[in-house]
């Protein structure tokens, strides 16, 4: 990944490390075992000032985005380097060089992963050790184990860190996964189903044709135009809804009234006749709730004398006295064999009746 990548993880790294930086100057001013309350050795000022401006440089370059492509490395040496020296002028039994250790062992664990982090838990922990073990300031070499409990904890840190990253990567891949079969249902029902209304359209047209029919053909034609263009139109806002391009689109859809809906069926016919109708009650359900603006709407489905009895009924727009049946539920009725009857401009919403042979 590039290191581009990182900046805000970065910054957020180099805020922590000025808090760090100017926690301790305060804790060991305040200690009383380092010299005194309200005391700081010489050598301890130098050194966590250093450390301070080495903080605020590395926070200036990566809110400013210079030389980002070094800035995981150099920070990581240079956080060792000054954890070690914390070591040679503070180290006591409340010395925070500890903390400084543990802050460039997190840092390089948020930014790469387990390898990286054992690597430099270990340079910090035999960095350590020797510091204390060979240090000429009497009881240091007291505080020895120290580093071995450096090491622990820095494997446990990488340890936990990979595991969490493993987690993150299983529950992206199954979001991704659930997202592409939610896509791949949308596609199915809806699209799919249309672009197959399409063909029995065209069928349609091509056999009036053949007939010589041609103003019917015409009128199919000029029918089938408007309805791929409102599909076209579904498709585009839905492909830039995926794409997160329109933010009005959800402010869009917010703003449309919820719609309720109740079904109600039951019939029997053959495989191809039950699953008519069922695409039919999917389209009018479809256009409820996305063209009419209605509150309610009721879809009924009866079977008696050998008949299917289609209602779809909504509280919506409804038709307008020059509108013609939706033509997607209309080709497969016509397919069937069956009646449409609906009234534009006669009913306070949208109403269709059909009526299908169950054969």
């Amino acid at each position: 990944m590039r290191a581009t990548d990182f900046t805000e993880l970065d910054l957020n790294i180099s805020r922590a490390r000025v808090i760090l930086s100017l926690v301790a100057i305060l804790s060991i001013y305040i200690d009383p075992a380092t010299g005194g309350v309200f005391y700081l050795s010489n050598y301890a000022l130098i050194t966590l000032g250093c450390h301070l401006l080495y903080s605020l440089a590395a926070y200036v370059a990566a809110s400013r985005r210079v030389g980002l492509q070094y800035l995981p490395i150099s920070t990581t040496i240079l956080d060792v380097l000054f954890a070690a020296a914390v070591v040679l002028v503070a180290e006591g039994p409340t010395s925070p060089s500890y903390l400084f250790f543990i802050f460039a062992i997190i840092a390089v664990d948020c930014r790469t992963g387990f390898g990286d982090t054992l690597l430099v838990t270990l340079c910090s922990g035999i960095l350590y050790f020797i510091l204390l073990a060979f240090s000429a300031g009497g009881e240091k070499h007291l505080y020895a184990m120290r580093a071995a409990y450096l090491t622990i904890i820095g494997y446990l840190i990488g340890f936990i860190g990979q595991q969490r990253a493993r987690f993150e990567a299983r529950i992206r891949e199954l979001e991704t996964n659930a997202e592409r079969h939610r896509i791949a249902r949308a596609l199915h029902d809806g699209y799919v189903q249309a672009l197959a209304g399409v063909a029995l359209r065209l069928e349609t047209c091509r056999e009036l044709l053949a007939r010589n029919r041609g103003a019917e053909a015409l009128t199919q034609i000029t029918e089938l135009q408007t309805g791929v263009t409102r599909e076209f139109d579904q498709v585009r806002a839905y492909v830039r809804s995926l794409a997160d391009l329109d933010q009005s689109l959800s402010a869009t859809l917010s703003a449309v009234p919820e719609t309720r809906l109740r079904i109600d069926a039951a019939f029997a016919a053959s495989g191809f006749v039950v699953e008519q109708a069922i695409q039919i009650m999917l389209e009018g359900l479809r256009n409820a709730l996305h063209h009419s603006n209605a509150r309610n709407g009721v879809i009924n489905a009866r079977e008696s004398d050998g008949v299917i009895r289609i209602t779809i009924e909504d509280d919506g727009v409804g038709f307008s006295t020059a509108a013609k049946p939706p033509w997607a539920i209309a080709s497969r009725v016509e397919e069937c064999g069956g009646i449409l009857r609906f009234a534009p401009g006669q009913h306070p919403g949208a109403l269709l009746e059909i009526e299908m042979p169950a054969v």
